[in-house]
């Protein structure tokens, strides 16, 4: 969880910085994001809810907040509907497949992960199953093709490679 947390905190990071945004606020969304799944066994039906609360009653920016408790759309049942919702669905979802890319890579390394193979592995069904497709094409709700979306998850998560040991 912490390696996705960083991961998520990395690639937030980045589309802040691509989109001229808070590079804080929107950091701050992806470390925080599943604060909560420890708690909550991460049950779709209250997952982002238990951290939204928590973070609410420590006074946490509403926007950070607000994307947080809209990141798992099981849980509320909402559409995302603003750029930092789908940014955050996206950017903490592209984590989980650029890692498992970089697991079927000979040396195993976050750094040897092609753009096109994460486009290329989030369309096997099979080896994506755990996935949700459809939280990661959010990037275009954003403006951001999915070839440029995954160069950028994938250049902001070798930056932190040796951090979270990938």
């Amino acid at each position: 969880m912490i390696a996705h947390s960083l991961s998520s905190e990395a690639v937030m990071r980045a589309l802040a910085i691509r989109l001229g945004r808070d590079v804080e606020k929107w950091g701050q969304a992806g470390l925080l994001h599943d604060l909560d799944v420890e708690v909550t066994n991460a049950k779709p039906t209250v997952h982002g809810l238990e951290t939204a609360r928590i973070l609410t009653e420590m006074d946490i920016d509403a926007d950070v907040v607000d994307a947080i408790r809209m990141h798992n759309e099981m849980a509320t049942g909402q559409k995302r509907s603003t750029e930092f919702q789908f940014a955050l669905a996206a950017g903490e979802t592209i984590t989980g497949l650029v890692t498992a890319t970089a697991m079927v890579y000979p040396d195993r390394k976050v750094a040897s992960v092609k753009p096109k193979s994460v486009v290329k592995r989030m369309k096997e069904k099979a080896f994506a199953a755990s996935v949700n497709r459809e939280n990661i094409l959010e990037c275009e709700q954003i403006g951001i093709p999915l070839d440029e979306f995954a160069a950028l998850a994938v250049a902001a998560m070798t930056e932190i490679a040796g951090e979270i040991g990938l």
